[in-house]
């Protein structure tokens, strides 16, 4: 009887071998040809293989497809920081700041890209003061606001984005210049959006984003139309603290942001690069509005982006 019962299991293991390897040796290729499947190919990403070169131009997608907000790699440096004509005193003192790379948005956040998170987000649209929306900068937004578009950009796209800290604010929008303007010591016409800057948009209302010249970063609107809010906490004087060089977080809720870039109705004196204003982090009106960075590799690795 042991012995039946033992070549029953040996019978029953060898059949069950003999099924399994004809089952994946035969049944499943035939099937495979007959239903004429085909291994599905992953999407084509476009991608291309990208130096984080500066001036390199690019955009991330966000998981619906859509382009995230057009990015421009920015070199790593070291500048002056401050006011190099002794103006105002909360722009000194003059002090050197070295900067890593990273990569900035060549554009304020304009309505169109603001609104898509709004909507994603549940969250209600600011307020377009009646100027239009579209690719006019996005206004009304606090710190927070801003803040929370960076982060669910983070979430879409799995990549790094933040608020630009105070000091990379300036070195991009400074360009390798050490002048009032970018473009030199004084205002020239239709360059920028403010009190007589000779824009027809002068004390009046936003422009659409990119309306003027870039400066030599590839970056539009550094000079007036919007203040962009920073990451930084406002220090009356630069101090060995170095606050304009560190993010805040949004956790500290009694501590005033740093603003750069002057607006549409700021005078002439209010928009030069080293200009340096302040508002608490709930604070939004139609003169404000930002722009963002996205972290990049450092010492020139290589990364894929999406084009």
């Amino acid at each position: 009887m042991l012995k039946g019962i033992i070549f029953s299991l040996i019978t029953g293991l060898v059949g069950g071998l003999v099924l399994h390897f004809a089952e994946y040796a035969f049944f499943i290729p035939i099937f495979m040809h007959k239903s004429n499947f085909v291994p599905k190919k992953p999407p084509p990403l476009n991608s291309m293989p990208c130096k984080c070169t500066p001036g390199n131009i690019f955009h991330d997608r966000l998981a619906d497809g859509n382009v995230g907000p057009k990015m421009v790699v920015i070199g790593a440096g070291c500048f002056r920081m401050g006011n190099l004509q002794t103006e105002k005193d909360n722009e000194l003192p003059i002090h050197k700041v070295s900067v890593n790379s990273f990569a900035m948005s060549r554009y304020e956040i304009s309505f169109a890209e603001y609104d898509r998170f709004a909507q994603k987000t549940h969250r209600a649209l600011p307020d377009d003061n009646n100027w239009g929306r579209g690719q006019r900068p996005v206004i009304n937004v606090s710190w927070y606001d801003a803040n929370a578009y960076t982060e669910w950009l983070s979430q879409e796209t799995q990549e790094v984005y933040r608020l630009p800290k105070e000091s990379e604010w300036e070195y991009a929008a400074r360009a390798d210049t050490d002048t009032p303007f970018w473009w030199g010591n004084t205002i020239k016409p239709n360059m920028a959006n403010c009190e007589n800057c000779g824009s027809p948009w002068d004390n009046k209302q936003t422009a659409p984003v990119g309306s003027f010249a870039a400066n030599p970063f590839k970056l539009f609107d550094t000079v007036g139309n919007v203040y962009e809010w920073t990451c930084s906490e406002y220090e009356e004087k630069y101090t060995e603290n170095e606050k304009e060089t560190r993010c805040l977080s949004q956790y500290n809720t009694n501590a005033l942001r740093v603003i750069r870039g002057g607006s549409w109705y700021s005078g002439i004196k209010f928009v030069r690069v080293s200009n340096r204003y302040r508002f608490l982090p709930n604070h939004y009106d139609y003169n404000i509005g930002f722009r963002i960075v996205r972290e990049v590799p450092q010492n020139n690795e290589s990364w894929t982006k999406l084009d």
